[in-house]
């Protein structure tokens, strides 16, 4: 089933990100309105929040194992919860993966889709921290693997989500620099 959200066709169950990839979503926005490029520019935001939301969760856990490694090799004295509090202050610092810019996150989580169904909600739910402890060292670095693979892959698409917002954001600032769209209607919306 299909339905037009302000000259977005949307299908549904279709995911957002995967809107957002089509060639379409930020191609010749010259044509588009502006209504139509403010409701692409809402949805890249939203996506953005989203996947900075998720990496963030991915560098704490992957801080948390690296802390971990260290401990058991000699390299760090303090137990994992003495340090907690520093490691997590640390957390959701720069990209592995490199120049997305740093955002503000809310402090409360985004609202996402259904969970449950995406690779990320599968590497989230995964309780190896309450029992790191016992874990060898082996499954710790294919953890550590795996968290690297979904941000890497999360990365990926906060990449394709920025490109798209950033287009969005060129073409509206065009519209209002050439005297195409009003500034005060925007003020007074």
């Amino acid at each position: 089933m299909k339905r037009k959200s302000k000259g977005i066709t949307l299908e549904q169950n279709r995911r957002r990100i995967d809107i957002i990839s089509d060639d379409g979503f930020a191609d010749d926005l010259a044509n588009v309105t502006l209504d139509d490029l403010r409701e692409r520019r809402r949805i890249c935001d939203i996506v953005d929040t989203e996947l900075s939301y998720y990496r963030r969760l991915l560098h704490g856990r992957m801080d948390l194992l690296a802390f971990e490694m260290r401990r058991r090799a000699g390299q760090e004295t303090r137990s994992l919860i003495e340090a907690l509090p520093e490691i997590l202050a640390d957390s959701g610092g720069g990209s592995i993966s490199g120049d997305l810019p740093a955002r503000s996150l809310p402090i409360e989580a985004p609202d996402s889709p259904i969970t449950g169904r995406r690779e990320i909600d599968r590497v989230l739910e995964d309780d190896f921290l309450a029992h790191l402890p016992m874990i060898e060292d082996p499954e710790i670095e294919q953890i550590q693997a795996l968290l690297a693979e979904t941000e890497a892959a999360i990365s990926t698409q906060r990449r394709t989500v920025y490109d798209a917002y950033e287009r969005i954001q060129t073409e509206l600032s065009r519209r209002y620099r050439d005297g195409l769209a009003d500034v005060d209607e925007l003020l007074s919306s």
